[in-house]
């Protein structure tokens, strides 16, 4: 498969040298308005500063989009009529009701859609997946996904409300699609507090609590200006508590364990038999009391997303990440940013 890059900035640059990685795929054209970012470019790669002129390439199968979030609509649009099937960098659009609109624009020219969702190809979320599925610590009542910074301000157009910035429409989509994917129940209600603590226009910091059917409790809270001066601070983490253990993986080169207790407190009595109060429940554990066990971790590729969406448009799979998924996750966002407005939570599903 032959595909034409539109945007080679951080993603874009990231996008092409995935693909010329993979066997039977190629990267044919790039398409930027920055002239200096289409010189670092391979001299076999076309360059182009206008997207029609990418978009009327008859070697171009696919585009990949990874330019800034409000230009998605427009692109994806142009792209289907232009008979291109689509990569879209997430988030694949600025509302549903845009997203709506460009999947028409998909259904009626016959184009292979997807957004750019990899990271359920991590290999913690995988790990976290499998733990979850096969009841590695029984009956699960809480996921909580974590993720924590140091330098609070963002980077380049992601500063701007205009421009689709803001950490919601940047690692928020990836988190609320992962626990969407995770979580095979009806969502049934959303809790958000959303706030810009150091950026002047968009959201640095969030919390999300999503109730699903099943009674599984997720939690998501990522901060940019979240500190610690210990020295084995990590930025990023998973817990996942169940009624036989709970199971942690911590940081981005993940690391891990399944933590249980061999036994259970039965009472609240001293020797004596007098009444001692609750605390013996939340201090600190008598020795042998924790016992560990090691994560068996799933292995994963990211580069598995781009295989699967070429086996999808030859009609050999179905999409890993389909576009009534890319929808459901796109609501959630709006409904996240009503409770977060109106300090309520959201009926959902």
């Amino acid at each position: 498969m032959k595909f034409g890059v539109i945007g080679h900035g951080f993603m874009g640059s990231l996008h092409v040298e995935a693909v010329k990685s993979l066997e039977n795929m190629e990267c044919v054209a790039v398409c930027d308005i920055d002239s200096m970012r289409l010189e670092a470019l391979d001299a076999k790669i076309k360059r182009y500063r206008e997207i029609d002129s990418l978009l009327a390439d008859e070697e171009v199968e696919t585009v990949i989009i990874a330019t800034p979030n409000k230009c998605h609509k427009e692109q994806v649009i142009k792209a289907a009529r232009a008979g291109k099937h689509i990569i879209c960098e997430k988030p694949a659009a600025m509302s549903s009701s845009d997203l709506d609109d460009m999947l028409q624009a998909v259904k009626d020219n016959c184009i292979v859609f997807s957004s750019h969702l990899q990271r359920r190809l991590d290999i913690d979320f995988q790990t976290i997946k499998h733990a979850y599925e096969c009841g590695a610590v029984g009956d699960v009542y809480l996921i909580k996904r974590m993720l924590y910074g140091y330098h609070g301000n963002m980077h380049d157009w992601h500063v701007h409300i205009s421009e689709g910035g803001g950490m919601l429409l940047d690692w928020g989509v990836h988190l609320i699609d992962q626990f969407l994917y995770l979580v095979d129940s009806p969502l049934k209600s959303i809790y958000a507090d959303v706030r810009n603590v150091i950026n002047f226009e968009v959201d640095d910091y969030y919390k999300v609590i999503l109730r699903f059917e099943n009674m599984v409790t997720a939690e998501i809270e990522l901060g940019t200006y979240m500190l610690s001066d210990k020295p084995d601070w990590f930025p990023c983490h998973w817990y996942l508590c169940g009624n036989k253990g709970s199971l942690y993986v911590d940081n981005f080169e993940p690391e891990g364990k399944i933590v249980r207790t061999n036994r259970l407190l039965t009472d609240i009595t001293d020797a004596a038999g007098r009444y001692i109060g609750p605390t013996r429940s939340f201090g600190q554990p008598e020795p042998g009391l924790i016992v560990t066990e090691e994560i068996s971790w799933v292995p994963s590729d990211a580069n598995d997303y781009y295989r699967n969406f070429v086996r999808a448009v030859r009609g050999k799979e179905e999409l890993l990440v389909k576009p009534f998924e890319i929808r459901r996750t796109l609501s959630v966002l709006e409904a996240i940013w009503e409770s977060a407005r109106t300090m309520k939570s959201v009926e959902f599903e």
